[in-house]
């Protein structure tokens, strides 16, 4: 534990109580309303690793549950982006199956196998160590969890941001059904399917599966290939035995496929060859994006993932008070992705990585409760191997070289493809405690600790073939094992105002792992990285007013974040020809600030209507961020905007449901939903100038969507229309800046206005 980590809590510690009278206006705040309108949705959560209202835990979390998801007609994980003040989540840059995910402000974009994410996914309570394959289908679940800022003493691995949580649906005595199809535009067909339901009067089993499919809304004109597709098939098994009242066994194993085209953008300016010599002249501004996007003829241009996985949780009741838990898991990825970089028909950079990632995982748990106290105690083990087979294909890059003398001997046109086989090999061990006491009715203090150990073995080897025998070149790295280890705390006090209103300060700290650069183009560039540490206070207030109808949630926190690993761009002289080559570094670029606040409100003033909003803002601003290669600014570039960090996050939205003759009805629901400008990558300058990169920022913009849902009186069957991005507004949701390589930079973008009827029946 470094000091001043520690000296912190005692610093920030004197804010809290200032927060804490300051929400004392939301004491006995309840109106009765005569028409006895329906109240808003309370869900229990397990936050915490206990079961408790989302209103009564200590921190920062938005809650879906399955039927919102359902009754909003969201697919993917992806649909709740604007739905979570300061949160990012779209897919990610270059695949289709994995997922971008920044939550106020702390994220990992690359889907570089070497590089861990900064938000924890879980399922079932079984993380997820990559963000490939993290592009989840929303497939008959309980409940959806996005936990923001550090949540390092529970969930430890990796959760410096935050962390996402996926529960399914656990069958149980009663007997369910359930079966949807969907049909849009650009040929989407969704069929979901789900049964579960009772074998004995001790085992229920369920069964999950669906299949989507949708034509790509990016198209390349020379050939009329379709990409940005979807193509994916899943399913899922869930076993519940209760062989007894005090033991319990939940048995999940699922599987998926995708099959898809790529993920494609549209490049940002115009492209060179390894001279520098212009390969594309393309505007110095890039054009509106029309969804049409040239693409490099004669490679498989495709996305192929298969993953599948397995989750054993038993849990004993030794006693009345005391519980222990267990969760085994296993499970294994591969994908073979080809990527087009430079989003244009000529091969400056395209790429194949094919990926084989299996990990195994185990957690004991121990929970104590008592009227006043809540203890959970545990040890966690996880092994994951991973490795990569990576093609990149760059023809057009060594293509015309004309360079002067002394290297005049390299001018030709030259075939380059580079080869690269790596392995990653990673262990990691926790302990962790977290202990919360009633020191009255109404106060509650809480405290956590977890001591993560983290050791990461890499070998790689790199090969160049080339028509040219000065371009041939091959290395090994072996670097010496990592090894990092962490102790991260968390502190937080709850008050109780009243039955509907909580005050809360908390103190948490986040970790995440060092590790090795994966995309060095020489030994030198792969060296190791340190880990990654954050420091978050937090304030805040959740309230419910006028007899349970409306709710109103005030969060405000600082995150000192510091040694954050920052993937960036540069050119240096290759040490034995001396010719200018491409650098992609990993360096731990300094001290990020991370200011703001969230506010998430819904209201049902009469029966039928409800309303919500959901607010955020961010301030963040880098401290330190030291690069050399910024001389003018004195080998600081701490001037740049930090990625992924709009400044507002906004959202409105509200739905009506009419009963009809019979006793049916009709749900009209709508929203809006507006981010801010923001930066779309980490390099958003010029090399050692302040000149903003036009193409790595995203200007303000909103989106529009829409439904109308019919139900039947018994609520069994229901026919929706659903539209979305119904301005069909053209916005960036992610971008890669490789200038060292062939000058390429890339944008990708949301997807245009789409719509989708879909009939759903239930049992």
């Amino acid at each position: 534990m470094h000091m001043n980590r520690l000296v912190k809590t005692a610093l920030l510690a004197g804010a809290a109580m200032g927060a804490i009278a300051s929400a004392a206006y939301a004491q006995d705040a309840r109106v009765q309303d005569a028409e006895q309108a329906s109240s808003v949705e309370d869900i229990i959560v397990t936050a915490r690793r206990t079961e408790e209202s989302a209103q009564k835990t200590p921190l920062a979390l938005t809650a879906f549950s399955g039927e919102t998801l359902e009754r909003t007609g969201s697919q993917q994980v992806t649909d709740l982006q604007g739905a979570v003040p300061n949160l990012n989540l779209v897919q990610g840059r270059g695949s289709s199956n994995s997922t971008n995910i920044y939550i106020r402000g702390v994220g990992q974009p690359d889907a570089l196998q070497t590089f861990d994410p900064a938000v924890g996914v879980y399922v079932d309570d079984v993380y997820y160590s990559r963000i490939r394959g993290s592009q989840f289908d929303l497939l008959d679940l309980e409940r959806v969890e996005i936990l923001r800022g550090p949540q390092g003493t529970l969930y430890g691995k990796n959760t410096i941001g935050g962390a996402m949580k996926l529960v399914s649906r656990r069958p149980g005595q009663e007997f369910r059904a359930r079966a949807s199809a969907a049909y849009g535009d650009y040929d989407l067909m969704e069929f979901q399917g789900a049964v579960s339901g009772p074998v004995t009067d001790t085992l229920a089993l369920g069964l999950s599966a669906l299949h989507s499919e949708r034509g790509g809304y990016v198209v390349d004109p020379a050939t009329g290939a379709e990409y940005n597709d979807k193509n994916t098939s899943a399913a899922r098994a869930s076993l519940a035995w209760d062989p007894t009242a005090t033991f319990r066994v939940d048995l999940n194993v699922d599987y998926s496929k995708d099959d898809a085209g790529m993920t494609v953008g549209q490049a940002q300016n115009s492209l060179t060859n390894l001279s520098g010599q212009i390969a594309l002249a393309l505007p110095a501004v890039a054009p509106e994006y029309d969804f049409r996007t040239r693409t490099t003829p004669g490679l498989p241009n495709e996305t192929r993932l298969e993953t599948w996985g397995s989750a054993l949780r038993m849990t004993w009741d030794l006693s009345d008070r005391l519980t222990l838990k267990s969760i085994t898991s296993y499970r294994e990825l591969n994908t073979d992705d080809y990527i087009d970089f430079d989003a244009t028909q000529l091969e400056i950079a395209d790429a194949l990585v094919a990926v084989d990632q299996k990990q195994t995982s185990q957690e004991f748990q121990l929970n104590y409760s008592t009227d006043r106290l809540t203890a959970v105690g545990g040890v966690y083990w996880l092994k994951e191997k991973v490795g990569s087979h990576q093609e990149s294909y760059n023809d057009d890059l060594t293509a015309n070289l004309l360079y002067p003398a002394p290297f005049d001997f390299l001018n030709g046109t030259y075939t380059f493809t580079r080869f690269i086989d790596d392995k990653l090999e990673t262990t990691s061990k926790a302990i962790f405690g977290n202990v919360s006491y009633a020191v009255t009715d109404a106060l509650r203090l809480s405290a956590g600790v977890r001591y993560t150990e983290e050791e990461k073995e890499y070998d790689r080897f790199t090969y160049v073939t080339s028509s040219s025998p000065f371009l041939v070149s091959s290395y090994g790295f072996a670097p010496p094992t990592g090894n990092w280890d962490d102790t991260s705390i968390m502190l937080s006090a709850d008050y109780q105002l009243s039955d509907d209103a909580m005050v809360y300060a908390r103190y948490a700290q986040g970790f995440k792992s060092g590790g090795f650069n994966g995309r060095a183009n020489s030994a030198t560039e792969a060296t190791a990285y340190d880990p990654e540490t954050a420091d978050t206070f937090e304030v805040g207030a959740k309230t419910t007013f006028w007899d349970r109808r409306l709710r109103l949630n005030i969060a405000s926190f600082l995150t000192k974040y510091e040694n954050f690993q920052a993937r960036v761009s540069g050119v240096e002289n290759d040490p034995i020809t001396g010719i200018p080559v491409g650098v992609l570094s990993v360096i731990n670029a300094g001290e990020l600030d991370i200011f703001g606040f969230e506010l998430e409100g819904v209201v049902v003033p009469t029966r039928g209507l409800t309303l919500d909003a959901q607010v955020g803002f961010l301030d963040a601003d880098y401290k330190e961020f030291n690069d050399t290669r910024f001389t003018k600014f004195g080998g600081s570039r701490a001037f740049q905007d930090p990625a992924f960090s709009p400044k507002w996050t906004v959202r409105v939205g509200g739905q009506y449901e009419w009963a009809l003759d019979g006793g049916s009805s009709v749900t009209v629901g709508a929203a809006a939903k507006y981010r801010s400008r923001m930066a779309l990558a980490v390099d958003n300058t010029l090399v050692n100038t302040d000149t903003e990169i036009a193409g790595m920022y995203q200007d303000a913009y909103w989106l529009y969507d829409a439904r109308v849902v019919w139900s039947d009186a018994a609520d069994r069957y229901s026919v929706g229309l659903y539209g979305q991005n119904l301005a069909d507004e053209v916005y960036k949701t992610d971008a890669q800046e490789f200038s060292s390589i062939g000058n390429i930079r890339t944008a990708y973008y949301g997807a245009p206005r789409t719509w989708m009827v879909k009939v759903t029946a239930k049992y």
